[in-house]
């Protein structure tokens, strides 16, 4: 891993999760981003602006990248533009998480407390596995999903891009769910659900 210094994009709510996973496990995370400085600073990272702004200079130095936004869309649209900048997305492995060495992690993910990845999973670039979620074996995971805190995917489920799976919901093995869906908190779905859809419920069904 790189010695440079980590910035994080987003740093407040979720960024704050991020940050503490970051901390824990050892990266060297030392500013943040923000629209403004922020009132609440527990992990004393110094200010740098904010990314999207004209007079941002940090990107002319050597730092790499996490990604503290928790919206998909935000978070995927800013993790291109770190991308284009040629700058490193660092992924975020919080130590209480259980991630299989057979699992493949893409760039800008975050894999949160006590999450589970097991072996054969593939999970795409700046995803968000959040606290205790399960991601079992043989799924595919496309880039900008988020998988609420303890939502169940089971094993050999495809996950298309910038889909929310929703808090303690339950995804049967083998299904396939298309990208841009919605998936209410605790919903059960035992059926493929198709592009850009919102579903909720047990079973889960169209809303």
């Amino acid at each position: 891993m790189s010695d440079n210094k980590i910035v994080i994009i987003g740093y407040s709510g979720h960024g704050l999760v991020v940050a503490d996973s970051a901390l824990k496990g050892q990266l060297n995370l030392k500013y943040y981003t923000e629209k403004e400085i922020m009132p609440v600073n527990p992990y004393e990272l110094d200010y740098l602006g904010f990314e999207s702004d004209s007079s941002f200079s940090a990107w002319s130095e050597s730092y790499d990248y996490i990604l503290g936004i928790g919206d998909n869309a935000i978070r995927s649209k800013v993790a291109n533009i770190v991308i284009s900048k040629s700058k490193t997305l660092v992924s975020v492995i919080d130590p209480s998480s259980i991630v299989s060495s057979y699992a493949k992690i893409g760039v800008g993910t975050y894999i949160g407390k006590r999450t589970v990845v097991n072996t054969m999973a593939q999970i795409g670039e700046y995803c968000i596995l959040n606290s205790g979620s399960i991601i079992e074996h043989d799924c595919r995971i496309s880039n900008g999903v988020h998988v609420a805190p303890g939502a169940t995917v089971l094993g050999n489920v495809k996950i298309g891009e910038q889909t929310f799976i929703g808090a303690n919901a339950v995804i049967k093995e083998n299904i396939s769910i298309g990208k841009h869906v919605v998936v209410g908190a605790g919903a059960v779905v035992i059926k493929d659900i198709p592009d850009h859809t919102r579903v909720a419920g047990n079973p889960a069904k169209t809303i």
